[in-house]
């Protein structure tokens, strides 16, 4: 991390709100450019959520080329993409390096640390902000503030409540998912009362709800969909996906399902639900047409479609799930419902499920360093933002970024006052 050169002759104090990812990147921001920073959590411990994150293998970043990393953020790409500027996936990987931990590049692109675990990172880093005067205080619940000059904190704690004096404040309280790691958006009545524009919040890589019959569920509940193929209508057709879900007592998840989960929610609440899953993506229509037509004398349709075009188990079972008895009878209509399979989701999963969340402060209630417009000295960072991305690193890298940035804005601000 670069060290500002600092010539000021009071040593200020900024509280960092929130000890996930860009809250501590914001503590290590300030610290290194010279303030007095106490950050300050809800849980007995920092980083809950980006350990759970790492149990199944710290994805760290992305490796991808930057136009195709910014256009993970879709509508938000120009809101996150300066972050970005000041602190991308090379920069990241760089700054992991930094706390002794190696990294590498998977197969698919995304960037792990050599253990494929968070935890060393973790206590790495931890030991490093303490090093450099980061005070931490735990099981502090933030309850807003107590003047109309914003320089008094509230919390509750153990002890009872408190109050804490601070020339600025960077706010990093997490989204709404996973709220028993603590980003429970309790912070939401507090911003919104001081006229901050809060967008609500909706899961995002999520899975969703089908109304699968009994004995469907009962069968294949827990059962992987292997190379298939997710489409989503457009103006021009209809956009595929290939990649791997898994099948669920309610509906359907998995990486799949995880990154188009954001369009088929908006769908969903534009009051279409449907997608298209293509069984078979490695053939073309024309081949399963003519493996499904092919006579098949005695045989059952099951045993015809099990030898021709070797689907059986869960794929099988979706087809019987969702097609009628006409559908089977039809075989030119069976080809194209192998190829694409309309499925009709009825809700996504509780956002207390999902990997991530939707929704937060708006960016049009924030200047171009993330601070609050209504709130001078007031810094907003990580997904209490309302930006979404899908898993593969982009929902970290920017989180690390805007705690980076809302940072050394937070430092900028208390030199200046």
């Amino acid at each position: 991390m670069p060290s500002p050169s600092s010539s000021e002759t009071r040593r200020v104090c900024v509280a960092v709100i929130g000890g996930g990812p860009a809250g501590l990147m914001a503590a290590e921001a300030l610290s290194a450019g010279g303030a007095e920073v106490d950050l300050y959590d809800a849980m007995p411990s920092v980083g809950r959520k980006f350990l759970m994150a790492g149990k199944g293998g710290m994805n760290l970043t992305h490796s991808e080329p930057i136009e195709s990393f910014l256009s993970r953020y879709a509508e938000r790409r120009p809101y996150i993409e300066p972050l970005l500027n000041r602190f991308d996936a090379a920069a990241l990987r760089a700054w992991v390096h930094g706390l002794g931990v190696d990294t590498f590049v998977g197969s698919s692109g995304r960037v792990f640390p050599t253990d494929m675990k968070a935890a060393p990172m973790l206590r790495a880093w931890l030991h490093r902000l303490r090093g450099s005067g980061v005070r931490f205080h735990m099981r502090h619940k933030w309850l807003g503030w107590d003047d109309e000059a914003l320089r008094i904190l509230r919390f509750a704690t153990p002890e009872g409540e408190r109050a804490v004096e601070a020339d600025a404040v960077v706010l990093a309280l997490g989204g709404a998912s996973w709220p028993r790691l603590g980003s429970d958006a309790a912070w939401i009545p507090y911003l919104e009362a001081r006229n901050v524009g809060v967008s609500p919040f909706v899961p995002s890589n999520c899975g969703f709800d089908i109304d699968w019959s009994e004995h469907f569920s009962s069968r294949f509940a827990g059962e992987p969909l292997k190379a298939v193929a997710i489409g989503l209508p457009r103006e021009d057709g209809i956009d595929w996906r290939t990649g791997e879900c898994l099948l669920t007592l309610t509906g359907i998840e998995g990486s799949l399902i995880y990154a188009m989960s954001a369009r088929i929610r908006d769908r969903l609440a534009g009051g279409d639900g449907t997608f298209f899953l293509d069984l078979l993506p490695a053939l073309t229509p024309q081949r399963v047409h003519g493996e499904v037509t092919h006579p098949r004398g005695a045989r059952s349709m099951s045993s015809h479609l099990q030898s021709r075009l070797h689907l059986t188990g869960a794929k099988a079972g979706l087809l019987r799930e969702v097609l009628s008895r006409g559908d089977f009878a039809d075989t030119a209509r069976l080809a194209q419902r192998i190829k694409a399979l309309p499925l009709t989701v009825a809700r996504p999963r509780p956002i207390a499920e999902a990997i991530s969340s939707a929704g937060g402060v708006t960016f049009e209630s924030l200047d171009s360093h993330l601070m609050l417009e209504a709130l001078p000295g007031v810094f907003c960072a990580g997904e209490m933002l309302d930006w979404e991305a899908p898993t593969g690193g982009y929902l970290l890298t920017a989180c690390f970024a805007s705690g980076l940035v809302a940072g050394e804005a937070a430092l900028a601000y208390v030199r200046q006052a």
